[in-house]
């Protein structure tokens, strides 16, 4: 994969591959930007959230399907959504990024212009301004993106993934499946071409968490939230675990996400229940509060013997994305 001529990282000399690519990056409201030694970011308050997620070639993502564009926004907005999930808005990302020294010098302005559209994105949903304010670099043997993300509570407390009540409802932002269903095609060899394959595709390469719809949740009272990150049934269950509850969960199927999976043959609910990535919000709330942008999909139980159920019985699909596990 390349360009035969194409200038490559092992072409430059540190400072100029940061001189490269580093003015791509917003700098949101940053009172010491990007240049001295760390960057000053103003808060609402003396809490600060604080989160990092990390890409690794050939376990994250492949080169052969995502463009450095497509991996710089999928880095900063994996890490949004753990901010908005706690109910705050994302104002400061940083990363270290590991380069092998043949990649082209092209991929990485595209990795930066791929974290500005997606800082673009997060400003647009919350009203808060954000940027890449800093990082790190280093040479190796794979593409490694490690993003660490700073948010403002905005003046509230935290909402955490303990405080579910048994009575409240389950309820989702954003998309459920569609990433499972957009890797399935990838890796099918299907280069999409209608709306619904397109759909699941850009969610896969591209996903967009409802970063208004968490601050929404946040304001409207949520009793519990948290970033869908693992699949549905495997992060219920965290949250359920963390309440001391049981959430008895549906499994909704979009009707784009059926038409892909009959497309591939597949099972459109065992990405719904174990598909990751999508990024969405699980939250709860006291019934009749749930607000607009969040669709009812289950029930919190008193505590019984398992974290999860769907429709009322236990399990039958797989839960979910595991690091250090096989599928």
């Amino acid at each position: 994969m390349g360009t035969t001529g194409a200038l490559r990282v092992h072409d430059m000399d540190e400072e100029s591959l940061l001189a490269a690519f580093t003015p791509l990056l917003p700098q949101g409201d940053a009172q010491v930007p990007n240049g001295d030694d760390a960057a000053v970011v103003p808060l609402s308050q003396r809490s600060v959230v604080i989160t990092t997620d990390v890409l690794v070639e050939g376990h994250h993502f492949s080169l052969d399907w995502s463009s450095g564009a497509d991996v710089g926004w999928r880095a900063v907005m994996q890490n949004a959504a753990d901010v908005g999930a706690m109910g705050a808005a994302p104002v400061a990302f940083v990363t270290a990024v590991v380069l092998p020294g043949g990649l082209e010098v092209a991929w990485v302005r595209d990795l930066a212009e791929g974290m500005a559209a997606a800082c673009r994105e997060s400003t647009s949903r919350t009203g808060i301004a954000c940027g890449v304010v800093g990082g790190d670099l280093s040479a190796g043997d794979c593409v490694v993106v490690a993003v660490t993300a700073h948010g403002d509570l905005l003046g509230r407390p935290p909402l955490l993934r303990s405080g579910a009540r048994v009575g409240d409802v389950v309820a989702h932002a954003g998309t459920l499946g569609f990433s499972a269903g957009g890797l399935a095609l990838l890796r099918a060899g299907h280069g999409g071409g209608t709306a619904a394959t397109d759909a699941a595709l850009a969610v896969h390469r591209r996903p967009t968490p409802p970063l208004d719809s968490a601050l929404v949740a946040a304001r409207s009272g949520a009793h519990a939230m948290m970033d869908v990150s693992d699949g549905l049934l495997r992060d219920a269950g965290r949250l359920a675990r963390a309440s001391g509850v049981t959430l008895d969960v549906g499994l909704p199927v979009d009707e784009r996400l059926a038409e892909v999976a009959g497309i591939l043959g597949a099972d459109p609910r065992a990405w719904v229940a174990g598909g990751g990535e999508d990024h969405g919000f699980l939250a709860t709330f006291a019934p009749g509060e749930v607000p607009p942008g969040f669709e009812v999909i289950g029930r919190v139980l008193q505590r019984g013997d398992l974290d999860v159920l769907v429709d009322g019985a236990p399990p039958t699909l797989a839960t979910g994305w595991d690091h250090f596990r096989a599928p």
